[in-house]
């Protein structure tokens, strides 16, 4: 059983635990720069998600708003627990992989309640 670090945020540690080498909080991976909030839209492959931020964005030539949305490929560590529908906190760290350079640290709301 590994221990749980403090990643020098404020934000509610898991009470799992996992042997994740990629958790922020049990392996080696630090976080760092830009922390995120969206929600889960898809699971797929193993221990990973993809995040969706939806804002709203000016066009000043036609006095309107228009949506945007950007998806994130996040890392998903095991010890926490999120389901497609959560909203979660996500933060920067180095590449895990092609695609991923985020991981999951904290999942805000549950989908039931």
């Amino acid at each position: 059983m590994r221990p749980t670090k403090n990643i020098g945020l404020d934000v509610t540690p898991p009470t799992r635990t996992c042997e994740d080498d990629k958790c922020p909080y049990h392996g080696s991976v630090p976080v760092r720069g830009i922390f995120l909030t969206g929600k889960i839209i898809k699971k797929y492959m193993r221990n990973a998600v993809v995040v969706e931020r939806n804002t709203v964005y000016y066009v000043k030539k036609y006095k309107r708003y228009e949506r945007r949305r950007k998806r994130i490929s996040v890392h998903l560590p095991p010890c926490i627990d999120a389901d497609v529908g959560d909203v979660v906190r996500i933060a920067e760290c180095r590449p895990l992989s092609k695609t991923i350079s985020f991981v999951v640290i904290e999942n805000i709301s549950r989908k039931g309640g």
